[in-house]
């Protein structure tokens, strides 16, 4: 791994889940503003298309974002390619499951709880750890940002398991909040609404259930939109906390 000069780079960033949706597109407002970025994602190929399209600016490391050795190599690929710690961390890796507590595919949630949860816990403990040691705040910022769901929040009829696992990546997220806030590590929440990306696929909304979404709330949010909102939270001044921001399409009222 060859290095590259820190100086080039305003902020490191980590973003596991990189390689679509909102993980790609944050990768890429990131990159457009002068930070550097070590993405994570199960799909090599297309880690390996990102590299090839960034340059420098980018590396990709393959693997599940449940795996701890798989975490162990984000940090440690931001210091060995970019000679520095990361200061932002995108916890953004997670899988949607379709379906209301009676109907819900038990067969996949023991999967989607260790993605979805296990794996974040994980995240959040490694990054807060890490960002303790070389803290300098105020005069740097230290980001970890966390994509929960507007389902983490509003119990909603399509995906109540799912959403399940948002509320406990919620309660994380204020908790870690109130461990490291008041030490100078900036600790967000992000709620998006309907985002069209594949998620649905991968969750097992029905083609008919997406259209039905669209014509009800469309136009719907797409993950550039959630991509800016990320951005905006950590390019405030270090004093500035901007801990939960829930961002919907203008026309869904629910949930």
């Amino acid at each position: 791994m060859n290095n590259v000069k820190t100086d080039r780079y305003s902020r490191i960033a980590i973003v596991t889940g990189a390689t679509s949706g909102i993980g790609e597109a944050t990768v890429r407002r990131f990159i457009a503003s002068g930070f550097a970025v070590v993405g994570n994602g199960r799909n090599a190929g297309k880690l390996q298309a990102l590299e090839d399209e960034f340059g420098p600016a980018f590396c990709g490391i393959a693997g599940d974002a449940s795996d701890g050795m798989v975490l162990d190599q984000l940090f440690a690929s931001a210091i060995g390619r970019f000679e520095k710690e990361a200061d932002i961390v995108v916890a953004n890796a997670g899988r949607g499951l379709g379906g209301s507590v009676k109907d819900a595919d038990l067969s996949r949630f023991e999967e989607i709880l260790k993605l979805n949860v296990t794996g974040t816990l994980a995240l959040l403990q490694k990054a807060s750890r890490r960002m303790l040691d070389g803290l300098d705040y105020p005069k740097r910022a230290a980001d970890i940002v966390i994509i929960g769901s507007v389902v983490g929040r509003h119990i909603s009829p399509f995906s109540a398991v799912y959403g399940a696992t948002k509320f406990a990546v919620h309660a994380l997220a204020e908790g870690l909040r109130r461990e490291v806030g008041p030490k100078g590590i900036r600790v967000s929440l992000v709620e998006p609404g309907i985002v069209i990306s594949g998620f649905q696929d991968a969750a097992g909304y029905g083609d008919d259930l997406v259209r039905t979404f669209d014509e009800r709330f469309g136009p719907l949010l797409h993950a550039e939109d959630v991509a800016n909102t990320i951005h905006f939270i950590v390019t405030q001044p270090p004093h500035v906390h901007i801990s939960d921001i829930m961002i919907r399409p203008t026309r869904q009222d629910n949930p």
